[in-house]
């Protein structure tokens, strides 16, 4: 007999190319409320040594007759930027989250790591004032980086490119990069802005690393009254922070579901359907060597169990693409360096084996976070998704501004979202 189908739309994949071009004037303006304009910028390798950039104008109101791409190729290669994008994630490292007082700061004991100690930096503004301006100055390097050479089209596209990033309207901007590298730490020229804050692309845009690809049905769930969620964490990290607290608002707002081994979340993935809204993952992380392959991303919960890409891969490969299975949570993956990524080619890295899953989106560091931070973000991003009002895009935004205003604390630009700059928390399916 018949039967309705379900179909839930995860992506667009075409960016709303159609064949037929909207006729002129038949556009209506945004409503209020609207998202804000879409830029779209995609980093690929022409060949070994050679990268191109294209990059899509945001759109217009009225919105011109066909989307216009700018096209160029660079003339940095693909080894040089991947080791200054490593460059700037050191930076960070040595400025902030492994730096040391001397004693010169006003309330920081001599050899204290005061960023790493409180999230709430205002005793030592100075001090971050100074740090942040540092950093923005590295951000703006590896951009001009990026897009220096003489090349007359090159020279036009970095005209376009740098007049959208640095100007006064929010975009959503959707890198879809082989090259993944630190979007929302990188920085537009500190001079032309009033504070270095400004300066960088994840204060003033929503910004996500994407893939290219189709999207899948996945199982609905029909109408929920709350979200299911599950804390997969390390005990020994109970008592960090705000962590109980996070524990205490996942139980309090949604169905949580709690893993401390490592074994109950590879049988929770082998699984073909995986209810979950939201995964959040509180434990360590490090980059493990796999053979002549470069690092790649491990993580451990309470027990002996190490979970990388390839582990997730073996446990849900075979229902990549089933319609009959299930497997879409937006994971905010707490540990260190976990928004990093494989280089092209080698072993995937665990964020990138999560999206290929069907994760609806991932976010995650891309420096060795400082814990007591990481507590603080992660209790203000969930408070925040939980509500179902705001995108993962927005609120990535809003904590950088928030942390920055109110606490003069940077960390918040170095989470890094891979895909899901949209996703947010909806109980129909």
């Amino acid at each position: 007999m018949p039967q309705d189908l379900a179909v839930e739309v995860l992506r667009d994949p075409s960016h709303g190319f159609t064949g037929v071009p909207p006729q002129p004037g038949s556009t209506p303006r945004p409503p209020e409320g609207e998202p804000p304009a879409e830029l779209r910028v995609k980093l690929y390798r022409s060949s070994e040594k050679v990268l191109t950039m294209f990059a899509c104008a945001p759109d217009a109101s009225p919105a011109p007759a066909f989307p216009r791409w700018h096209e160029a190729p660079l003339e940095v290669a693909p080894d040089d930027l991947l080791e200054r994008a490593d460059r700037l994630r050191n930076r960070w490292h040595d400025l902030v989250v492994y730096y040391r007082s001397e004693g010169d700061e006003s309330g920081a004991r001599v050899g204290s790591r005061p960023f790493a100690e409180s999230a709430d930096l205002s005793e030592i503004a100075d001090r971050a004032e100074s740090v942040t301006a540092k950093l923005a100055e590295e951000g703006y390097d590896l951009l001009d980086v990026l897009l220096h050479g003489n090349g007359y089209d090159l020279g036009r596209f970095r005209e376009f490119l740098l007049t959208a990033l640095a100007g006064e309207e929010t975009l959503r901007i959707s890198f879809d990069s082989q090259l993944y590298l630190p979007w929302p730490m990188l920085a537009v020229d500190p001079e032309t802005c009033a504070t270095p804050w400004e300066a960088f692309l994840g204060h003033r845009h929503q910004v996500e690393q994407t893939t290219t690809g189709y999207p899948w049905d996945h199982a609905p769930l029909g109408h929920r009254d709350l979200a299911t969620t599950s804390l997969n964490k390390d005990d020994s990290l109970d008592r960090v922070g705000r962590a109980r607290e996070v524990h205490k608002l996942l139980e309090q707002r949604s169905r949580l579901i709690v893993r401390s081994r490592g074994s109950d979340l590879l049988h929770a993935l082998a699984g073909p359907v995986l209810n979950e809204d939201v995964m959040y993952f509180w434990c360590h992380g490090r980059m493990v060597q796999s053979g002549p392959s470069t690092p790649g991303l491990s993580i451990r919960l309470s027990d002996d169990e190490h979970i990388d890409g390839p582990v997730v891969s073996r446990k849900r490969r075979r229902f990549r693409h089933d319609s009959r299975a299930r497997f879409k949570p937006f994971v905010l993956l707490n540990a260190c360096g976990t928004a990093r990524a494989a280089s092209p080619g080698r072993l995937k890295h665990l964020g990138q084996e999560l999206i290929d899953m069907g994760a609806d989106g991932v976010l995650a560091p891309q420096i060795d976070m400082p814990q007591e931070f990481a507590t603080e973000y992660a209790y203000a991003f969930l408070d925040l998704y939980l509500t179902g009002r705001y995108t993962a895009g927005e609120i990535s935004r809003l904590l950088v501004r928030r942390f920055a205003s109110e606490f003069r604390n940077p960390l918040a630009l170095a989470y890094s979202l891979h895909c899901g700059i949209d996703s947010r928390l909806r109980l129909v399916s």
